[in-house]
């Protein structure tokens, strides 16, 4: 079914007619002036039968709605996906988990996320506001797309049918996103449910400013409820920005299923990147910022490389927005680089890439001084692929010891370096061959797409089923109204 239709059981479900059109619709040119009163008094009371009709339709189709996402019975109704334009990910998987329990999606994406899995496919329709985002343009080009952009995302949210705006990240001006654009949203009568995915990343970044706390108080006061992937992340919305426990999920962070997963080998993966299959290789991957604790993992890499033992250390990532910090490391490892004991790739790494690098590593590391949730720890057990991680915000509970991976102190190198040595004489590294596919189990298990899909369509139906109470609350108003006497 495509979206026209799909939009037009939405329709049905929940009815958008106001009392005051329906009167006008029914009443005689001029209104009620000359009518006797008998006549007005019964018109009006068959408007407001009508209208407690429609809203028990209303009430009687989201409770169905609710009913049937919690069993996975498909039942279609129209959702706006705003993207922000990336992260096909978590996109890719959400939107297709979407799809398979009955919703009609409006994808709005950019050229990053054009895939053929939103092409011509029933119940989705990918609309590509965003266009290209490379960055290898000038700032005259980049501004102009981005305007352009905003452009289009206001003329769309206008007339846009579905009710529901899901915003899964902002655009490129945050702070006009979480005020200006979400009041514009809040005046068009839609339902915005946000998925926070860092409650605050300029607190991560150590940037924070009393600007950048007001803009997101407001976004968060004015979204209808909001997602988050841990308990530590609700706790933080609650305490910091006051918004109501009710109005926060705890969804788990769907394991990555859009990265190709092909029958590539890992020794086949070694050979493209010219690696030995004697060396133990360690991999840091991912974008490249000072609060990724990128330095910490270097100089534990120097630290068992001086103890013996054929170590390797691929570095796979872009540097964001931190060219200080980056000259840093680049100083750091240039030795390494050139005696070919670091694999440097500093680039963005394309999808189709990907699985080369964590299908070449041993292990995974994550050295980070803080973090709300790791799309990279997600991404290395969807291949199979054990983690170092520090212990910081979620990542504990994220690592099975032994099984899954290991913790270290944050911001320790030698605590790195100790645990780093602890799992190469492992029975985790001795039986990876084995053991890839346990994490791979576990990670499905626990990071399950169709476990964030039903809880999102039941937020969705309570949405739709406050908005048709609402509808109901100003029906009674109109009743009232009607039943007060002229005074003649």
């Amino acid at each position: 079914m495509g979206l026209n239709q799909s939009c037009k059981t939405a329709d049905v479900l929940w009815p958008a007619t106001t009392f005051s059109e329906s009167s006008r619709a029914s009443s005689p040119a001029g209104g009620f002036v000359g009518a006797s009163k008998e006549p007005r008094e019964a018109e009006g009371q068959q408007h407001v039968k009508e209208m407690e009709k429609n809203s028990n339709r209303d009430l009687q189709g989201t409770e169905a709605l609710r009913e049937s996402a919690s069993s996975g019975v498909a039942h279609e109704f129209a959702v706006a996906l705003l993207t922000g334009g990336g992260d096909k990910p978590y996109v890719f998987g959400l939107a297709t988990e979407l799809i398979s329990k009955g919703a009609a999606l409006e994808l709005i994406g950019s050229d990053d996320l054009d895939c053929l899995e939103f092409r011509g496919k029933p119940r989705v329709r990918f609309l590509n506001l965003r266009g290209d985002q490379r960055p290898n343009v000038g700032l005259v080009r980049k501004a102009l797309r981005v305007l352009t952009y905003y452009a289009r995302l206001i003329r769309y949210a206008a007339t846009a049918e579905p009710r529901i705006f899901h915003i899964l990240w902002n655009n490129k001006f945050q702070s006009f996103d979480r005020t200006l654009l979400m009041l514009y949203y809040k005046v068009l009568g839609k339902r915005i449910v946000l998925t926070v995915h860092n409650v605050n990343a300029s607190k991560r970044d150590s940037k924070d400013t009393l600007f950048n706390r007001f803009t997101l108080r407001v976004q968060y006061r004015l979204a209808d409820h909001l997602f988050v992937h841990t308990e530590q992340m609700k706790s933080e919305l609650v305490r910091e920005f006051s918004v109501q426990v009710a109005r926060v999920s705890v969804i788990p962070f769907g394991i990555n299923n859009a990265v190709p997963n092909t029958g590539l080998t890992s020794g086949e993966a070694r050979q493209r990147l010219g690696i030995p299959d004697t060396e133990r290789t360690i991999l840091f991957f991912g974008n490249i910022a000072p609060y990724k604790g990128l330095e910490y993992l270097i100089t534990a890499f120097q630290h068992i490389r001086t103890r013996g033992g054929d170590y390797r250390l691929i570095i796979a990532g872009w540097p964001k927005n931190c060219e200080r910090y980056w000259d840093t490391i680049l100083d750091a490892i240039r030795e390494d680089v050139q005696r070919e004991r670091i694999l440097l790739r500093a680039d963005y790494i394309p999808d189709d890439e990907t699985e080369v690098y964590f299908k070449a590593a041993d292990v995974l590391v994550l050295p980070y001084r803080y973090i709300y949730q790791s799309g990279v720890l997600f991404l290395g057990y969807s291949f199979g692929l054990p983690v170092l991680a520090s212990d910081v915000g979620p990542l504990k509970d994220e690592i099975v010891e032994g099984e899954t991976g290991f913790v270290f102190r944050p911001e320790d190198p030698i605590d790195l370096a100790r645990a780093i040595e602890m799992y190469f004489a492992s029975d985790l590294y001795g039986d990876l061959g084995t053991r890839r596919q346990h994490i791979q189990d576990y990670a499905a298990r626990k990071h399950s797409w169709d476990v964030v899909g039903q809880v999102t369509m039941e937020v969705y139906a309570d949405l739709l089923r406050l908005h048709s109470l609402g509808k109901m609350a100003d029906h009674s108003s109109s009743k009232v109204s009607l039943d007060v006497k002229d005074p003649l």
